[in-house]
């Protein structure tokens, strides 16, 4: 290390570079350089050089320690100099984009760039950089254009493809996501970015087992991350495997639990029969819940208590999705039926059926669903037995013009409004 340190020392500032020949103490500059005491060794270059300096290497050199000192206006005042004498010099356009970058001066960063490529086309840090610039202003088209053409200067490039493809994989173009990062992975399978990119592009498109493989191949590598973990339990639920996807998910660390990978532990639990453990997992998701899905975590414990018979837990839940969401008719229903078939209180049935349907009501006002006018018609029809309002929904489920696939429901519907007596329109 300490020979290396010496040749690179000796080669900038080598006293053959300088006419003050003699005064550079290489010893001393290689003390402050191991030591990162950079601002000495800037101090220091100044007093042995003293202005002016015309000579490109010895301003280099000075640009170059100065940089390291974080001086970065004396910096870019030397690369600057540099520059005008020699304006073929593009590591000092490099070197001045890099230090407005870091200064914040975005737009001077770029222009120095752009100034690269009137002279280099085919530089692929050029047009990295200046898409990290676009993309930092919101411009993805720009960013896109500039990976694009650094892609296609170098498709093997794993940092441009997976950028490339993260870009394409926002705009929802899967194919050309897919494409890019194939071929970069042929050239390194085992790289974490590309198959964490890829675990992304398949996710998004619901390509579970695909997914998994990825998954898979990032935990032999040891590189299993939270999002890692969510993707793969989510992908193994989707897949019917809740038995893994339970245990993916139920293992995730506790800083690294969220509301959605608790709310999928608990339907992989559901999946799995094993209501109790649903019933804890939604319960973390709600204590962790900052989306608006807490109503339908409380509905779903609802219906885990009914399905181990304890409906007064499960009308407690419901009536707790319905503080967080009073319009939706499901709730409604749901707690009419245990209060109907299990708790036997005919009353407050009849009140929550009614709720209900004011509720689908409202619903249809919005949006005319066939089904849900459907729903309604058959909850006027069963458990209200309002026939006026049955044949009046009834009609309009067939006005609706249901589709096909619903023929079974538009044969009953006919079926049932002359039974009722409403003959036709």
């Amino acid at each position: 290390m300490r020979t290396t340190l010496i040749a690179l020392i000796t080669c900038l500032f080598s006293a053959t570079v300088f006419a003050q020949a003699g005064k550079v103490d290489d010893a001393l500059l290689m003390d402050y350089y191991q030591n990162q005491r950079y601002l000495e060794a800037a101090d220091y270059l100044k007093k042995t050089f003293p202005e002016p300096i015309t000579d490109v290497k010895a301003l280099n050199r000075l640009a170059y320690m100065s940089r390291l000192a974080k001086r970065l206006p004396e910096a870019e005042m030397y690369y600057q100099r540099v520059y005008d004498i020699d304006t073929a010099d593009r590591s000092a356009l490099f070197a001045i984009a890099d230090i407005n970058a870091a200064r914040g001066n975005q737009n001077r960063a770029e222009l120095f760039l752009k100034r690269i490529l009137l002279t280099d086309t085919t530089n692929i840090s050029v047009y990295t950089k200046l898409a990290t610039i676009a993309g930092s202003k919101k411009d993805t088209a720009a960013a896109v254009n500039y990976l694009e053409r650094a892609n296609k200067l170098n498709d093997a490039d794993v940092s441009v493809a997976v950028d490339l493809g993260e870009f394409y994989i926002k705009l929802k173009k899967f194919d050309k996501a897919l494409k890019v990062l194939d071929r970069a992975s042929e050239v390194d399978p085992d790289n974490v970015y590309i198959l964490q990119a890829m675990v992304e592009l398949l996710f998004k498109e619901k390509k579970f087992k695909e997914v998994v493989a990825s998954c898979q191949k990032l935990i032999a590598l040891d590189a299993m991350d939270k999002t890692t973990r969510y993707r793969l339990g989510v992908s193994y639920y989707s897949l019917d495997n809740f038995s893994c996807g339970a245990e993916i998910l139920s293992s995730t660390p506790t800083n690294d639990q969220t509301e959605y990978s608790d709310y999928f532990a608990a339907l992989c639990y559901k999946g799995l029969k094993d209501m109790n453990k649903c019933i804890y997992w939604l319960g973390k998701a709600i204590e962790q819940g900052v989306s608006g899905n807490v109503a339908s975590y409380y509905a779903e414990m609802g219906d885990s208590h009914e399905a181990l018979a304890k409906p007064k837990n499960a009308t407690k839940a419901y009536l707790k999705a319905l503080q967080f969401d009073d319009t939706q008719p499901q709730y409604y229903y749901a707690i009419a039926l245990v209060y109907d078939k299990q708790l036997k209180d005919k009353a407050n049935a009849k009140l929550y059926y009614k709720k209900a349907a004011a509720a689908y009501v409202q619903d249809i006002k919005t949006v005319e669903n066939p089904m849900t006018i459907y729903t309604l018609a058959s909850l006027f029809d069963s458990q209200l037995k309002d026939t006026a309002n049955a044949i009046k929904y009834y009609k309009k489920y067939i006005s609706s013009k249901p589709p096909q696939k619903q023929q079974q429901y538009i044969d009953y519907t006919n079926s049932r409004i002359g039974q009722l007596g409403g003959g036709t329109d």
